[in-house]
C-alpha cells in the first residue's frame, strides 16, 4: 500500500456552506476541474488552483485543502 494525495473539495464546500459552482466562481477555477478533483478523477492539480482556492476561502493552512492518506482507505 502506498500513499495518495487527496484534494478535499467536498469538505471545503460543506464547511464553507457554498456550492461547487460558487467555489469555482470565487476561485476562478473551472467547475469541471473542481468536480474532477472532488470525485477523485483527476490525476494532477495545478498549484495555482490550490492557491486560488485558499485565497477565495481565506485558508492559511494547506492541510485544509490537501491530505495525504494511505491508499485503500
Amino acid at each position: 500500500m502506498g500513499k495518495k494525495v487527496v484534494i478535499k473539495i467536498a469538505d471545503l464546500v460543506k464547511t464553507h456552506q457554498i456550492s461547487l459552482r460558487e467555489l469555482s466562481r470565487r476561485a476562478d477555477v473551472r467547475h469541471a476541474a473542481l468536480s474532477e478533483l472532488a470525485n477523485g478523477k483527476r490525476e494532477s492539480i495545478n498549484f495555482s488552483h490550490i492557491e486560488r482556492i485558499a485565497e477565495a476561502l481565506n485558508i492559511e493552512d494547506i492541510r485544509e485543502i490537501i491530505d495525504l492518506v494511505e491508499e485503500g482507505l
